[in-house]
């Protein structure tokens, strides 16, 4: 699935925008070189689809200013103001927005402006085979599976040659396997057409297959920035960690360093209201000193649960605790398990739940290397 913009080649998005919306105020840098996507990532009011809809041209920033390679946009000390039409923009919305009175051939090549009917047939039927809509032409909307719309629509956002394209939860609407499909041919084209793109997601697993960087939003500021394997795999700050669900953080006591094994080893902080002393756990070697005190993250679904331990094993951290709690949680469930007062969260599948015949007030070990623990900041 490839189509090269040859005319898109160098045209960077980059800007500064600050919108006041009632009491909502947002303050965001963009810059997004050709052919890479800046993931936007942060929970639902944070401003994500505000700073796509400032980009478009649906909102008017009070202050800032948009370039989309040599043109200004928009540029609130200038009073320039590029209409929505005229920007040369793609939008894909959450919801599609397709045309219910328009057939998929209709959709697609509603926005194209060639006057030359043969040359406008033409390219709508490159993006009816790029997209695998063959056969489905003359079908309308509501006769279309939500992925079928879901390639009608990026379809339509493609074929009238945009210098950007952004993107506000495209595949929220659909199944794990049909988006993991459709976000290779999505990387696979925007890297291809040298497009730089915003893409607006909740989903993590998203950000660190489509993102080149990623900003995380909270109340209309960006608290993080980087790669998104850094930012959102090993999130350096608790708020980050939280709002991508890293489901355990624990305020802990740095007691030793272990510089030969690259490791540290923490205990439960002096600041616990917990008597435990026994708590503790080896995590990768840090610039941090014998006393200081530092959270921990770790990831449920990088704790394995064992009845026994592991003594001949490479993991570094194995605690007992009793299991406290069993949550569905699909496609498994989650499994708290209370050590020495401090709750532990693990996930694990169904089939291993049942197998190993988890139970409330069970005991069982909580495993986990020194490499899935990270240390998270204030």
């Amino acid at each position: 699935m490839t189509q090269n913009f040859a005319d898109n080649k160098n045209k960077a998005l980059e800007g500064w925008i600050h919108c006041e919306l009632g009491d909502f105020v947002l303050e965001i840098d963009l810059a997004v070189l050709p052919g890479q996507v800046l993931v936007l990532f942060g929970p639902s009011g944070s401003g994500k689809t505000t700073t796509l809809r400032a980009v478009a041209g649906l909102i008017k920033p009070q202050r800032g200013y948009i370039k989309l390679g040599e043109h200004i946009i928009c540029d609130s000390s200038s009073n320039t103001w590029v209409p929505s039409h005229l920007r040369k923009i793609g939008y894909l919305t959450q919801d599609n927005n397709l045309f219910p009175h328009l057939d998929v051939l209709g959709n697609i090549g509603y926005g194209i402006s060639q006057s030359d009917k043969i040359l406008k047939n033409n390219t709508i039927d490159h993006y009816i085979n790029m997209f695998n809509l063959l056969g489905l032409e003359r079908r309308y909307p509501n006769e279309l599976s939500g992925g079928q719309q879901q390639r009608v629509a990026l379809a339509r956002a493609l074929a009238t040659r945009p210098e950007a394209l952004l993107l506000d939860e495209p595949f929220s609407s659909l199944d794990g396997e049909l988006k993991r499909t459709l976000r290779g041919e999505l990387r696979n084209i925007l890297s291809v057409n040298n497009l730089p793109t915003i893409l607006v997601t909740h989903d993590v697993e998203e950000a660190l297959t489509l993102g080149d960087n990623v900003q995380v939003l909270d109340n209309g500021t960006s608290i993080a920035s980087g790669v998104p394997v850094d930012i959102l795999g090993q999130p350096p700050k608790e708020t980050v960690a939280r709002l991508v669900g890293v489901e355990n953080i624990i305020k802990m006591e740095l007691s030793s360093r272990n510089v030969e094994d690259g490791v540290m080893v923490c205990q439960l902080s002096k600041d616990s209201d917990l008597n435990t002393k026994d708590l503790s756990i080896e995590v990768p070697l840090g610039d941090l000193e014998v006393g200081d005190s530092l959270n921990i993250g770790i990831r449920a679904s990088d704790i394995i649960l064992g009845k026994a331990r592991f003594p001949e094993s490479s993991a570094r951290n194995q605690i007992l605790g009793s299991v406290r709690e069993i949550e569905l949680r699909p496609p498994g469930y989650r499994i708290s398990l209370d050590c020495n007062g401090i709750l532990l969260y693990c996930h694990i599948t169904g089939s291993s739940k049942d197998e190993m015949d988890i139970r409330i007030g069970q005991e069982l070990w909580a495993i986990f290397k020194a490499s899935s623990c990270f240390v998270v900041s204030d």
